[in-house]
């Protein structure tokens, strides 16, 4: 009996000691759910102590973005006017010419004209690049010049010679640029052509300043696509005198290059439209058929008015051969000699006339951006007579 009273008093004493210990243990694991308890009242008489100051965070302003200056669009070239270019520049001319001129002049003042002093002056006109046809007919006519008028002091000499030469180059010839927009207000549409090494983009690229010079708005059609600098350089032309340049990627359709062109010139109302084409070897038959191709293309909506031949100057008779497979392919309607004040003869211009029954239109005497200027005979046949 004792030792039954004495296990039931040990296993109280544990059960107490477990409540003791594992109660107040699960109290603290359990979240509180008393409110927070409100600061008390101060009591009369007391001041209170001052609420913790809320700090107030100001709020975070958007960076201001500074104003991008915007760059002034570079100032574009002002072209030298096209009236009396060729005079301004005679000076170049005449003295690449000056052989031609005073040898002429020298034979013709003789006293005596005899058959060996004729002869001379024969070969001085094919020495120019004159060629047979029309050296023999300017010699003719100067025999019968001379037999008419007998004795000759030297300005009836140069009067003499002037005359003739300013008949077989063709004073009264139209050597207009068909570049004016059309009565249909169509752009006019130019293709430039020419074999490789000519000056070809070049020359196209200072037509622009002409037309620009004479007040025409001109949009460039970068059409030569095979040669890789071809359509900087011409958008650099371009960009000088405001005309934009329409070019496609390297290796591309030339033709669909200008059909582009031709078509945006008509939408942007622009005056004229030039093409500066693929510099190809006239004995290339697949490359003169692409030419083909490209004039017949622009076309399709509107007609070709000029078709210029660009021509080294100093390649003389040679030019004639190319300047020939040109005219059959795209029906030529002028020509453009470039690089006349070097070492090229000013015989050239009345033999490649003659050759292909069109005009030369310009003539190209320099490397400065202004030195194209439009063909004028009696200009360039003082300038011959002047070396």
């Amino acid at each position: 009996m004792d030792v039954l009273i004495v296990t039931t008093v040990v296993v109280l004493l544990a059960c107490a000691a477990f409540v003791a210990l594992v109660v107040p243990a699960l109290k603290r694991q359990a979240p509180s759910k008393t409110r927070p308890k409100t600061p008390p009242a101060p009591e009369p008489g007391t001041i209170a102590a001052p609420a913790p100051a809320e700090v107030v965070v100001p709020p975070t302003e958007a960076p201001v973005e500074e104003p991008v200056e915007e760059r002034a669009a570079p100032a574009l070239d002002v072209p030298e006017p096209t009236a009396g270019r060729l005079t301004r520049l005679r000076s170049r001319l005449a003295r690449s010419q000056s052989s031609l001129g005073k040898g002429l002049l020298t034979l013709l003042s003789r006293d005596v004209l005899d058959e060996s002093t004729w002869e001379e002056i024969e070969e001085t006109l094919l020495g120019a690049d004159l060629g047979v046809g029309p050296t023999q007919e300017l010699v003719e006519r100067l025999r019968t010049q001379v037999r008419v008028q007998g004795s000759r002091t030297p300005d009836e000499v140069r009067a003499l010679l002037r005359s003739e030469l300013l008949t077989l180059i063709g004073e009264d010839t139209d050597r207009s640029l068909h570049a004016i927009r059309c009565p249909d207000e169509r752009p006019s549409v130019t293709l430039v052509v020419g074999v490789n090494g000519t000056g070809k983009t070049t020359t196209t690229g200072k037509l622009a300043r002409v037309l620009v010079a004479d007040g025409r708005t001109v949009l460039l059609g970068a059409a030569d696509t095979f040669r890789a600098a071809a359509a900087d350089q011409l958008q650099t032309w371009g960009d000088r005198v405001g005309a934009r340049t329409v070019r496609g990627p390297e290796g591309g359709d030339p033709a669909s290059v200008a059909f582009e062109a031709v078509k945006q010139a008509a939408g942007d109302d622009v005056d004229a439209v030039l093409i500066d084409t693929a510099g190809r070897l006239h004995t290339k038959t697949g490359l003169m058929d692409e030419l083909g191709k490209v004039k017949r293309v622009v076309e399709k909506q509107s007609p070709v008015h000029e078709v210029l031949l660009v021509l080294d100057a100093t390649t003389g008779q040679n030019g004639l051969t190319q300047a020939r497979v040109f005219a059959e392919v795209v029906a030529v309607t002028g020509i453009v000699l470039s690089k006349l004040d070097g070492t090229a003869k000013g015989g050239i211009v009345i033999a490649v006339q003659r050759e292909l029954g069109v005009p030369v239109k310009l003539i190209g005497l320099g490397e400065g951006a202004d030195d194209l200027a439009p063909f004028d005979p009696a200009a360039f046949v003082d300038a011959l007579l002047e070396g």
